[in-house]
């Protein structure tokens, strides 16, 4: 299954893509955003953490061989990837937060508590970390601080002191019934999963990715050329507020300015569609033209 990419057409018209454009997907998954920005005649850097999306990246735009380059790497070391080849300033990058559909649908990557998986939660197979060895490691009260932290989980403490009690704990389904126990039946009036806060977290904490987007903020700048455009797409508050906060800062420094007076989020034909498009926030600059 590819990846179905949220808000394509207001992140392709955001990044004015021209032929013979220079552009970087600094997510690239499966190529869905990749594949349109190629279509228009753009040149593609596409960059991604995870080696089997780039496998499906690779197949689905073959046609485009001539224009595409995909590396594997993390979008926070967005400026050295972007040196490593060779390419000239970017006219435009798109960084997309979320996960691929593919990825929460394979249940061995562990990324859904809807299907039974191995606690693994790895963007980069390769890293040594796992969602497991945080469930099953952390004392009590980390654990509690990362749920409500990263999750935004007002229930942590008792989420931590239920998954302490039940360790060891195993797989996704296992974790996702004791928080779904640990939280107070009055609060069973949530709209989304009562696991859903607590695997967000978590796989923010293994995957490292509030850190890793303010590394690429950081960076970002430094690869577009002038007037050369930034989309982001963003699934959390705690993402979404440092994009903001950054872009209000680029603006005040005058090194660009905000392309995106309210966030962008998607339409109702959209979330009819692609239902998992509801929690999308896009965020878009562009890089002033005198540095």
């Amino acid at each position: 299954m590819l990846h179905q990419p949220v808000l394509l057409r207001e992140s392709l018209d955001l990044l004015k893509v021209r032929p013979g454009g220079i552009y970087v997907d600094a997510t690239v998954g499966t190529g869905g955003h990749a594949e349109e920005i190629l279509k228009r005649g753009g040149r593609l850097l596409g960059i991604d953490r995870d080696a089997s999306a780039l496998e499906m990246a690779q197949r689905r735009l073959q046609s485009y061989a001539g224009n595409l380059k995909l590396v594997q790497g993390n979008f926070a070391e967005i400026a050295e990837l972007h040196a490593a080849s060779g390419w000239p300033a970017a006219d435009g990058i798109l960084a997309d937060l979320g996960l691929s559909s593919w990825q929460l649908a394979d249940a061995s990557r562990g990324f859904s508590f809807q299907l039974e998986g191995p606690l693994d939660m790895r963007m980069d197979v390769t890293q040594s970390t796992t969602a497991g060895d945080l469930v099953n490691r952390l004392p009590e009260r980390d654990l509690a601080d990362l749920i409500f932290r990263l999750g935004e989980e007002r229930h942590s403490r008792h989420i931590a002191r239920a998954i302490v009690k039940a360790r060891p704990i195993l797989t996704t389904t296992q974790l996702a019934q004791v928080v779904t126990r640990a939280i107070p039946s009055r609060a069973g009036l949530h709209q989304i999963h009562p696991a859903t806060r607590t695997f967000m977290a978590l796989r923010l904490a293994v995957n490292a990715e509030l850190d890793n987007l303010a590394a690429f903020l950081g960076k970002v700048l430094g690869v577009l050329a002038p007037a050369g455009r930034l989309v982001i797409i963003s699934f959390h508050s705690l993402e979404d507020r440092m994009v903001k906060q950054r872009f209000a800062e680029w603006r005040r420094r005058g090194l660009a300015r905000i392309l995106t007076r309210r966030v962008v989020r998607p339409g109702e034909a959209e979330l009819r569609e692609n239902p998992r498009s509801r929690s999308a926030k896009l965020r878009a600059a562009e890089k002033s033209g005198d540095w």
